[in-house]
């Protein structure tokens, strides 16, 4: 179905439930939050849809995203330990994690419009301008998010929540 392999369904299944955690964690918290038990059950989906696709992508740039978002996501998760970065640190946080959610939708949103229905995909080809139009809206929304979520901790700075 829709010319995935097994383990192509593991590293689709593995990582899918990272984005509802995302957006429950940003709806809820603002942000991304390690700490949380969201935030352990989307790093390690995070993980999963990481490491497996180096065994399954096709795409040669596929290892290369895979591995900036492996990156980004351990950064997110250990920055806290940088004591030097001050407040600065919940930023940073802030930034990495946001920016395994993009990594995350770009091919998400790529794949799932080339794929579906099966047989007869909404973007024919990578060319597509809906694929296009899909993907600058996947950047739009990350940028504006990002800055939204920056504005949310310069507002609650020092506030728990």
């Amino acid at each position: 179905m829709f010319g995935i392999t097994p383990l192509g369904w593991l590293h689709t299944l593995g990582s899918l439930p990272a984005i509802p955690a995302a957006a429950y964690m940003i709806f809820r918290f603002g942000r991304i939050k390690p700490d949380s038990l969201a935030g352990r059950i989307y790093f390690i989906c995070m993980l999963i849809g990481s490491l497996t696709i180096f065994l399954v992508a096709k795409a040669p740039v596929s290892p290369a995203i895979a591995l900036v978002t492996l990156l980004c996501l351990i950064g997110g998760y250990t920055v806290h330990r940088l004591t030097f970065l001050g407040r600065l640190q919940k930023y940073v946080e802030t930034l990495l994690l946001s920016l395994t959610v993009f990594l995350l939708m770009v091919p998400s949103v790529s794949e799932t419009l080339r794929r579906v229905p099966d047989g007869h995909p909404i973007a024919a080809s990578p060319d597509a301008l809906i694929l296009k139009i899909a993907l600058a809206t996947v950047a739009a929304t990350f940028l504006l998010g990002l800055a939204a979520q920056f504005i949310y901790l310069a507002r609650y700075a020092g506030k728990p929540r």
